[in-house]
């Protein structure tokens, strides 16, 4: 890429708005995925009384299984809506910025 076209790209508003965006988004579903998993650390250390309890009176699955499962699916569908907002919102808006800058 020219520096010319790289210089239009970076003086571009709409430009400047995407990178404000996007890096809203990616820092906003680090510090959830963040929060979920030294959460779950710290409550194996600090309650794991409560991790350690079955699920129901007569059964061998703990708390604790079924929460490290959801915080590892949660971090999969925050992944997910990542994925999304970038394909359907940061992609078109991408080609924009690109397309008026070839002009």
């Amino acid at each position: 890429m020219s520096e010319l076209i790289a210089s239009k790209i970076q003086n571009n508003p709409k430009y400047l708005q995407l990178v404000r965006s996007r890096n809203t988004l990616s820092w906003t579903l680090s510090a959830l995925v963040c929060i979920m998993y030294f959460g779950f650390t710290l409550m194996i250390a600090f309650t794991p009384d409560i991790l350690t309890q079955p699920i129901a009176a007569d059964s061998v699955i703990p708390v604790g299984m079924l929460m490290g499962v959801g915080v590892i699916f949660a971090s999969c569908v925050l992944t997910g809506i990542y994925v999304y907002v970038a394909n359907h919102t940061f992609d078109p808006i991408v080609n924009e910025i690109v397309s008026e800058a070839s002009k």
